[in-house]
């Protein structure tokens, strides 16, 4: 694959790559840090792309793999230092189409762990079982088994941040 036929391929992807790196940063500077570094691995690793398997299947594999090592190792130096990035969410879509039950959610899932974070974004982007095993090296039946399991936990989490009453949901809106 030369340059302009890897050009090519990572804009046909790029929304993958962004999503994965959204999924892991909430600061936009290391997102676009974790967008580089997932482009850098897909470059060195290009000549050992086997055409048998999906492409969306290996570039979530190097994807996932790079975030996760990203998102380790800021957190390694981030340890005894706060910042204000971490605090808000910031979304992807305009700031007058908020909408809090995504930001919500989007924090949820945040809150995950790095395999449980992945599982979740494979499946929300319509990977079948088998695919989501493949990339995240696991059986059929354990992607079954944890995402019943973090789908409890999301539901748990987003149940305890909702507001129950009237007047809760009133100044949650406001």
């Amino acid at each position: 694959m030369n340059v302009e036929q890897f050009t090519s391929f990572v804009q046909r992807h790029s929304g993958l790559i962004q999503k994965v790196a959204y999924a892991y940063c909430r600061n936009p500077t290391d997102r676009e840090d974790v967008i580089q570094e997932i482009t850098m691995r897909l470059w060195r690793c290009r000549d050992r792309y086997d055409d048998r398997f999906k492409e969306t299947t290996w570039i979530y594999r190097i994807a996932m793999n790079a975030a996760i090592s990203f998102h380790r190792r800021e957190n390694r130096h981030a340890r005894g230092r706060v910042s204000l990035e971490d605090a808000a969410i910031t979304l992807a879509a305009p700031a007058d189409e908020s909408n809090p039950d995504l930001e919500l959610l989007m924090r949820c899932i945040g809150d995950l762990g790095a395999l449980d974070k992945a599982l979740v974004l494979l499946w929300l982007d319509g990977c079948d079982y088998a695919a989501i095993a493949e990339v995240l090296g696991i059986s059929v039946s354990n992607v079954g088994t944890k995402l019943q399991r973090v789908k409890s936990k999301l539901r748990a989490a987003f149940d305890r941040h909702q507001p129950t009453s009237p007047t809760e949901k009133t100044h949650a809106t406001q």
